[in-house]
């Protein structure tokens, strides 16, 4: 099976920094919208099966010019949505962001830990996987997924088998970015693409250092 994930295009929310994990959430910018409408170009070589988004509005926006192209409707999947920021909900000072991100960053270790308010990794993994278990066993070949960036660090290191939560963690998803995997639940993940660059294995250490972003 083929995943191609999606992270949505600019918020508002974006912009400013902040963490906006709340359901349906903001619409796009400008520049976000136009980051979306060219997404049916970028992935004019794939043939996707099938679209999936989040309960989240800026996910919805995003897909639409993908999802027209095919002339498909996306899927909306409660599990698909941004990690909750808990009581830290709309906060962009550097304390909440970087309590944020060391919880996120901290699963890597103990799923059991929980943004303050928040969730816990074991839930977070739990819900995203079971969408992701959900779309493999309907038979899909291709899928595309549009989600948010720090579910994306989070899962697709879980699952891979050739990069870990380091990369991730020092590599940037931008609005819109891709990241394309092949495999399937049971058997484990290969990233092949991670936005744009080629993945041959965990000695990859020569692309740009970047860290994730602080909102999804």
């Amino acid at each position: 099976m083929r995943l191609i994930l999606i992270r949505h295009g600019q918020t508002p929310s974006n912009v400013g920094g902040h963490l906006d994990t709340a359901v349906p959430g903001p619409g796009l910018t400008e520049l976000g919208h136009e980051q979306a409408a060219a997404l049916p170009m970028a992935l004019a070589g794939e043939k996707i099966d099938a679209i999936y988004v989040s309960n989240q509005v800026r996910t919805h926006l995003t897909a639409a010019p993908l999802a027209k192209v095919l002339g498909t409707t996306p899927v909306i999947r409660d599990g698909l949505r941004e990690i909750s920021a808990g009581d830290l909900e709309m906060r962009n000072d550097r304390e909440s962001v970087m309590t944020y991100l060391g919880v996120v960053r901290g699963w890597a270790h103990d799923l059991s830990l929980r943004v303050p308010g928040g969730e816990s990794g074991h839930e977070v993994f739990d819900r995203f996987d079971g969408v992701v278990r959900e779309i493999a066993a309907s038979g899909v070949h291709t899928a595309a997924i549009v989600s948010h960036a720090g579910m994306l660090h989070f899962w697709v290191p879980a699952v891979a088998l050739n990069i870990d939560a380091e990369f991730s963690s020092t590599h940037q998803i931008t609005n819109t970015a891709v990241i394309v995997l092949n495999g399937n639940p049971d058997d484990g993940w290969q990233v092949e693409s991670w936005v744009g660059r080629a993945i041959g294995g965990l000695a990859l250490t020569a692309l740009d250092a970047d860290g994730p972003t602080a909102d999804g």
